[in-house]
């Protein structure tokens, strides 16, 4: 049954990717906890890069592509990093909040360098550093909210899922 796991992982998190193309409040989207339960429930290190990636890719498509795409899918990157901490220790309730603390610490500090080094917003010295990090403040309140929410939604919906339907409880994805 090890497809039918592999399967209910990727349709969550291309479920939750499509959250991202629909109307929402501006920063609350899955992308965090999508890269978070990638990283976590995938075993294939590549799979679960490149899976949020891809979703991410599509849907900038259609959103819109911008010079900080770079900085964005490293954060992503990172994320899912974080995500294969959770596959090695455990996706409790605790750990998955860190995990999502810390993930969107990383995404708030990763991109907020990204636009202050690629555009033209901020002047290129310490205090537009300082200035686009504080900027991006509002949104980093918005972000961390939605992140936990999604990140809750996400791994109880899978675990109470691996509950009730034990042939997709594998552990080799």
């Amino acid at each position: 049954m090890k497809h039918a796991r592999l399967i209910s992982i990727v349709t969550v998190i291309i479920v939750a990717a499509i959250y991202r193309i629909l109307p929402h409040p501006a920063n609350v989207t899955p992308v965090i906890a999508v890269a978070l339960f990638s990283g976590a429930k995938l075993s294939d290190n590549w799979q679960a890069i490149f899976l949020p990636l891809g979703i991410m890719f599509v849907s900038d498509v259609f959103l819109g592509l911008h010079n900080t795409l770079a900085f964005v899918y490293a954060a992503i990157v990172l994320t899912v990093v974080i995500g294969f901490y959770l596959r090695k220790k455990s996706s409790s309730v605790v750990n998955v909040f860190l995990a999502t603390v810390l993930s969107t610490a990383l995404f708030y500090i990763v991109t907020n360098f990204g636009v202050w080094w690629v555009s033209d917003f901020y002047t290129p010295d310490l205090n537009g550093l300082i200035n686009s990090y504080l900027a991006g403040l509002p949104f980093l309140q918005k972000s961390l909210m939605g992140n936990l929410f999604f990140s809750f939604i996400i791994f109880a919906g899978f675990h109470l899922a691996e509950i009730k339907f034990p042939f997709i409880q594998s552990r080799s994805v």
